[in-house]
């Protein structure tokens, strides 16, 4: 995969995103420079202006807001409110969260002053997650937001193939509907991403009926709902006869991935999160995200553990979400 493809579309929309993490992630700072410079996307951050110029005098050129000294404060506060009042949230309680970094770059998203958001490279899927689910929220009322991984890069056995892997960061154990909703979503990130031809597996340790159990008949069944949609998939599956040419033939013959699928559904958080980081480390290809989906508007989490260059990936990613939910 081209990933300067993602970055040559994401300059053309010119999508402004904005970063909480700005104003004491030394990694957020530098990527914003770079997300600049190649003209990724506008970028907005979040901190106190005086400290981050007298940090670096380069961001003097930067739109910076600072929550205590936002002239829109009201608006978000307000908007916070409404949405956690049925919760038992009072104004006051509003007030406060209002000005934390993670809840009020989210409102910022919400109230469309940015066209998304990118944060977690100082902090917990849940800081980026919570905010989200409580302000944007799932497409569907009760609907699944899960989220995935762009792995791309080269080796010897995934050559030049791009993968999109779910769920590696939200959901603990998702039922078979969760699963294959999971899926779908998955195929439209694959697809928002300019790849082509999707390829689903929702693998498990056993291939069609080599082994029973409780999370093969959840597997087997997300598999019978989601290939009502028509895509090209298969299920369950083990890794293998899902992406080795030459074992499908012995292990499934009939399957219509053929040993080439390019999104993998797994059965549950242990098992993707453990994969992704797997994959990342010892295959020695990139993974970016975890990339959030299912929500009205993109917010994009980050690995505590990502580069500089993860960041302005991702912020190229969140872009083409945003360009997606315009439509």
């Amino acid at each position: 995969m081209k990933i300067k493809k993602i970055y040559k579309e994401a300059e053309k929309l010119q999508k402004t995103i904005v970063f909480p993490e700005a104003g004491f992630s030394d990694r957020t700072q530098e990527a914003v420079k770079i997300i600049t410079k190649k003209k990724l996307a506008k970028v907005l951050l979040i901190g106190d202006e005086s400290a981050l110029i007298l940090r670096d005098k380069a961001f003097a050129n930067y739109q910076i807001i600072n929550p205590k000294t936002f002239t829109h404060l009201d608006q978000v506060v307000e908007c916070l409110y409404s949405k956690r009042k049925a919760k038992g949230m009072t104004k006051e309680e509003a007030e406060k969260l209002a000005l934390d970094p993670y809840y009020f770059a989210t409102i910022l998203v919400e109230l469309g002053f940015a066209d998304g958001m990118v944060a977690g490279a100082e902090a917990s899927t849940a800081n980026t997650v919570k905010p989200a689910l409580q302000i944007i929220k799932a497409k569907k009322k009760g609907g699944v937001v899960s989220s995935c991984f762009l792995i791309y890069g080269k080796n010897k056995f995934l050559k030049n193939k791009s993968l999109v892997i779910s769920d590696c960061g939200v959901l603990p154990n998702p039922n078979a509907e969760e699963l294959a909703q999971i899926a779908l979503d998955s195929v439209s990130t694959y697809n928002s991403l300019g790849l082509t031809d999707p390829k689903v597996a929702f693998l498990s340790y056993s291939t069609k009926g080599s082994a029973n159990g409780e999370s093969i008949t959840k597997v087997r069944n997300a598999y019978e709902e989601f290939k009502k949609s028509g895509i090209t998939c298969d299920g369950e599956i083990q890794f293998d006869a899902a992406m080795v040419p030459e074992v499908a033939k012995h292990k499934c013959p009939n399957s219509p991935l053929k040993g080439d699928a390019n999104i993998l559904i797994y059965p549950d958080l242990n098992a993707g999160n453990i994969s992704y980081k797997t994959i990342q480390y010892v295959g020695g290809l990139n993974a970016v995200g975890p990339i959030l989906q299912g929500l009205n508007k993109p917010v994009n989490d980050l690995s505590r553990g990502c580069s500089v260059m993860d960041i302005v990936t991702i912020t190229a990613i969140t872009a083409l979400q945003s360009k997606k939910e315009e439509k």
